[in-house]
């Protein structure tokens, strides 16, 4: 049977069970264990268990509940009220500080934490009520929160980073000192966006009032609240970076951290530790099963001859790599705007990574690309994840969903102008990795 028919037909059904709203993970294997069937019989049916099978034992994959307890930990450990604290003093008295403080505050969790949504959540409860509190624009206040706590997928270490490399064959190390100068070169553009509008518009991030402002005293000893964070960023991102840790062993080392820093700050408690392991065990089993999923899904399309089908079909095109490249970009930011990361990393990695390396480009900088791309996706109508954790947050007196969307547009635009960057300096994305031992 004609390879071109059978791609097209395995992936119009894919969409057309996404569409009618089936759960990814079920799509994924539905799909997979159809054409399984109807290509080869009864008897491959014994692959799909081998498929679903082959994941469990991929040691990478540890590291994704590790981070994602660590990231629930620190969500009640009390650490983002303690930097909050101290950038709260420290900038407090700058037009825009407090705004610029939670960028900061969001980049250090995102070091911290591997995940959007726990940035997110608890910056927005700390940080949004303390800005329209000092007549800070509810607008600026709400996006440099949604768009501070997007950068949890690109600093390292990053959920969505390890599934790509489980899919793509990448080094996880290189692929997480891939996202650290991006990371923080994203953050650096927040800054100055917010920065300069409050320069121009002096209402939009009103300084603090005198008597509110910390003395050098007070401002000296809220640093301890920076200690910890630090600590844990080190001793998780500095064992991966000097070759000390595997970035599972890594894990597990973020893993205590994260309860060591919560014991200490008293916020540790058995209640807390047990919802703290209930959230994990939900999202790592929801992941688990989309990659049992995506593994049918993905043999199948293997075994049809689909990658070689598309590789000849982009040479007998004619397209140059940079169009072949544009239109992979174009593709995720679509995607991004309607699934979820994870499900999207292995729908589109088994097609575009060897294509993109048959092409002559990185595959660990287009790692970054598709994290940016996702990213923005966290921000982007109609299913930002981010921006429905604002929606949890914020009442509707405040901010309507409408209202929502509007203060997030101009991050995505600082988002895509920093996918730009990264795609024509490729070395601000390679340059750790190439230095890793």
């Amino acid at each position: 049977m004609d390879v071109g028919f059978l791609t097209a037909l395995l992936f119009l059904s894919l969409v057309l069970l996404l569409v009618i709203g089936m759960p990814l993970a079920f799509c994924l294997g539905l799909v997979g264990l159809s054409f399984t069937y109807w290509l080869w019989g009864t008897p491959a049916i014994l692959q799909i268990a081998s498929a679903a099978f082959g994941p469990s034992l991929n040691i990478i994959l540890i590291a994704v509940p590790l981070f994602i307890f660590m990231a629930n930990v620190l969500q009640f450990s009390g650490m983002a009220d303690g930097l909050y604290d101290v950038f709260h003093r420290w900038s407090g008295g700058i037009k825009g500080g407090l705004a610029m403080g939670t960028v900061a505050v969001c980049a250090i969790f995102a070091a911290m934490s591997g995940i959007s949504g726990a940035a997110t959540v608890a910056m927005g409860v700390i940080a949004i009520p303390s800005m329209i509190k000092r007549n800070y624009d509810r607008f600026l206040a709400t996006g440099c929160v949604a768009a501070g706590g997007a950068l949890g997928i690109l600093i390292p270490p990053s959920v969505v980073m390890i599934i790509y490399a489980s899919f793509s064959g990448v080094s996880v190390g290189k692929l997480f000192m891939a996202g650290v100068l991006p990371g923080f070169f994203l953050a650096g553009l927040f800054l100055i966006y917010i920065a300069v509008r409050c320069l121009i518009n002096h209402e939009l991030g009103p300084a603090l009032p005198l008597h509110e402002r910390a003395t050098w005293a007070e401002k000296f000893y809220s640093l301890k609240g920076i200690i910890f964070p630090l600590l844990l960023v080190l001793a998780v991102i500095g064992s991966i970076f000097f070759g000390f840790a595997t970035p599972t062993e890594a894990a597990a080392i973020g893993a205590i951290g994260s309860l060591v820093c919560a014991a200490i700050n008293r916020k540790l408690s058995w209640s807390s530790f047990k919802d703290a392991c209930h959230g994990t065990m939900r999202l790592s089993t929801m992941i688990i099963w989309i990659v049992i999923g995506a593994s049918c899904f993905s043999n199948v399309y293997t075994a049809i001859g689909a990658p070689d089908f598309l590789n000849s079909l982009i040479v007998e095109a004619g397209l140059g790599k940079w169009t072949v490249l544009l239109i992979m970009q174009v593709t995720y930011f679509i995607l991004g705007m309607l699934m979820d990361p994870t499900g999207i990393v292995m729908i589109t990695t088994p097609i575009y990574v060897p294509i993109i390396t048959s092409l002559g480009f990185d595959p660990i900088w287009f790692g970054i690309l598709f994290i940016l791309n996702m990213e923005m996706g966290y921000l982007t109508p109609p299913f930002g994840y981010n921006l429905f954790y604002i929606r949890s947050i914020i009442s509707p007196d405040i901010m309507s969903m409408k209202d929502i969307y509007i203060s997030v547009f101009p991050f995505i635009f600082i988002q895509g102008f920093c996918l730009i960057t990264i795609i024509l300096f490729p070395g601000i994305a390679l340059y750790l990795p190439n230095l890793m031992k």
